[in-house]
């Protein structure tokens, strides 16, 4: 089986859980410590091994697009006074990778960004990295680790990977919960490590009286390119959006689906409160790598 070299990034949302920082500037360009929070997204689909990575965002996104440009007058500007070093740290999407966007056109959610994808992706199968999730880089091996984990997983069985992590009860009502096939693996569970096993499917948002476990999803996922086939066919649902779980759920019942559990910590870098939670935890890192 082919390598997964394709990844998709949807950026169109507006960030309405980020306002008044995201009135102006794109909440994926809000900065972690001295970088913005995609940049961190981007390197980790990089390390995974991803080639080709596919923004979708619409009109009031192209700054995202334009952090991954090389801006031609301040490179010369930059070299022209000797800093040779800064102007290259600017450069530093490697030769071989390149980032693309293709817009939306319509808000009709998280389903509807992917598939919109399409024509870019084209047969290929893919990983999903949702940028508002940053996981932590200063812990983990980013190119063995999660995402790196899932695309191995994927070629070793074929099943499309959903990344997860156990979270506190008060916080199972915020996410899309996973329901297992086999409960027996609480050793993995508890133990930090990727691990990946059958899901027969995902409980959204539930008590934690109803809540099959308490896996949530965490918003890194590896495609078997059918589910293009199952998006097309989605019925629009909850808010007039097409839902990427729906989806999935139709490719569990005809082809088995993993979760895969998390290795180390991640942040919502699109809510206020964890978002500056991060960004302490990103700049302490990165000022101690400098001492």
């Amino acid at each position: 089986m082919q390598k997964i070299t394709y990844a998709v990034i949807p950026v169109a949302g507006f960030g309405t859980r980020m306002l008044p920082l995201s009135k102006s500037v794109p909440k994926e360009l809000l900065p972690l410590g001295n970088r913005p929070a995609i940049h961190y997204v981007v390197e980790e689909a990089i390390a995974a091994g991803i080639k080709h990575i596919v923004l979708v965002g619409h009109a009031q996104k192209s700054a995202i697009e334009n952090y991954f440009d090389i801006n031609a007058e301040l490179d010369t500007q930059l070299r022209h006074k000797g800093k040779d070093e800064l102007a290259d740290s600017l450069n530093w999407l490697p030769d071989d990778v390149t980032v693309s966007m293709i817009r939306q056109g319509r808000a009709l959610g998280l389903g509807h960004a992917v598939l919109a994808a399409k024509p870019i992706i084209g047969e290929h199968d893919f990983a999903v990295l949702l940028p508002d999730v940053v996981l932590d880089p200063f812990a983990t091996d980013m190119s063995a680790d999660n995402l790196a984990f899932m695309i191995d997983a994927f070629n070793n069985d074929s099943h499309s990977q959903i990344l997860v992590d156990e979270v506190a009860d008060e916080d199972v009502h915020k996410y899309g919960i996973a329901k297992l096939i086999d409960t027996s693996h609480v050793n993995e569970i508890m133990g930090g490590v990727n691990a990946s096993f059958g899901v027969a499917g995902f409980v959204e948002k539930p008590s934690l009286a109803e809540a099959p476990s308490k896996l949530a999803v965490v918003g890194r996922y590896v495609f078997d390119n059918k589910i293009f086939d199952y998006l097309a066919d989605t019925k629009a649902s909850v808010g007039g959006e097409i839902q990427l779980t729906d989806a999935i759920d139709a490719l569990i019942s005809e082809y088995g689906v993993n979760v895969t559990t998390m290795r180390g910590a991640s942040y919502d870098a699109g809510d206020m409160r964890s978002y500056m939670k991060a960004f302490v935890y990103f700049a302490q890192q990165q000022l101690a790598d400098d001492e």
